[in-house]
Parts: C-alpha cells; structure tokens; sequence
C-alpha cells in the first residue's frame, strides 16, 4: 500500500468516524478551530490531510491518530511454524531467518536408542521443558532433567535423546562455530553457598 493510497483513505474514515459519533461538520469546527469548509474538503478527498489538521480532529473524537490514518497494522510478532518430522523426532522452528542462531522446541518421544554420537561445525545449547533427556558427550553420559542445560562445541562427538523411560520436551539452540551463549549470573548473597 503507497502513502498515496494510505492518504485517500483518510478522508472517507473521517466522515464515518464523524457520522458514527453523531457529530456535525458545525459542531467539529466548534470543537477543533478547523472551518467547516475546510473539514468538508477534507472528508471529500478534495485537501490533502496534513498532521496539523488531524492532530485536533484525533482529539476532538478521543481516537488515536492511527485511527484517523489508517495505518498499516504491525506485524504479527508470533513465531507460527509448522511442526516438522525428523528421525521420529517433532521439530517446532523458532526462529525464521536462515543462517545465524537456530532456535527449535523439540519432542523426544519415549524410545530406546543406541547413541551415534556425530561430530560437525557449530555450538549447540540444549534446555529441558519436560522429562528427562540423556546427552552422550565425548566420554560422558549424562541425564538432564526438567530446568537443567548443557552447552557444547558440535565438534565435540555427541548425541541426545530419550532415555527410555518417557517423552522428552526441550528447546535447542544451535549456532555456527564461534557463537557462544553469554549467560549473566547475579553473585549469590554473602554467606550464601549454592
């Protein structure tokens, strides 16, 4: 939509702003200090609406100013992707840009597996929403329950998955080599040992 398209619409959301309201062109001008004729012009299309106008006629009605303009409404910021099925595994993507950080919520179903661990460029985070998920990470073996993370350099031989016992929900976070997560901790409280 041009500017130009934007300020044709002006003038007929000014007549039914006004008629909706029950308010006559008389009664507007007594309001704004706008001449009748000039407000009659505006809502024919005939005067081009310039902020000095709108400004008193968005007050007069108590109505934003992007109501008067009709802007253009912000996009939706919600992330609304399709899950995707991969090796028994439901990815939901949260990011939507290629390249650069990835962002994913995925579901481990209740399975068990033998690790291959596999080895490629990147650094990858992984959080646990739910369930218990086991990480093989060069010579460790570890189980991350619910509100526990780990981070890793991809390079390293690693592999993730369910440890048999239940489902697995958890977020993961991978980025190319060389991006690392910067997570800033408060100091504990003096005296206080975690």
């Amino acid at each position: 939509m041009t500017t130009d398209d934007v300020l044709a619409g002006v003038g007929p959301r000014l007549r039914r702003i006004r008629k909706e309201r029950e308010v006559t062109l008389a009664a507007l001008s007594e309001a704004t200090g706008i001449s009748v004729s000039t407000l009659s012009r505006l809502e024919s299309g005939l005067r081009r609406p310039a902020l000095e106008l709108l400004l008193p006629i968005a007050r007069a009605h108590r109505v934003p100013l992007d109501e008067l303009v009709g802007a253009p409404p912000v996009d939706d910021p919600r992330v609304r992707a399709k899950p995707l099925e991969r090796g028994g595994r439901t990815f939901w993507p949260l990011t939507r840009r290629p390249g650069g950080l990835q962002a994913f919520k995925v579901l481990e179903p209740r399975r068990r597996q033998e690790p291959d661990p596999r080895i490629h460029e990147g650094y990858e985070w992984l959080y646990v929403l739910s369930g218990r998920l086991r990480l093989v990470l060069g010579e460790h073996d570890v189980v991350l329950s619910a509100g526990e993370a780990a981070e890793f350099d991809t390079r390293v031989p690693h592999w993730f998955g369910s440890t048999g016992e239940g489902p697995v929900e958890f977020l993961s976070l991978f980025g190319p080599q060389g991006e690392r997560m910067h997570v800033r901790a408060r100091p504990a409280a003096r005296g206080q040992v975690d």
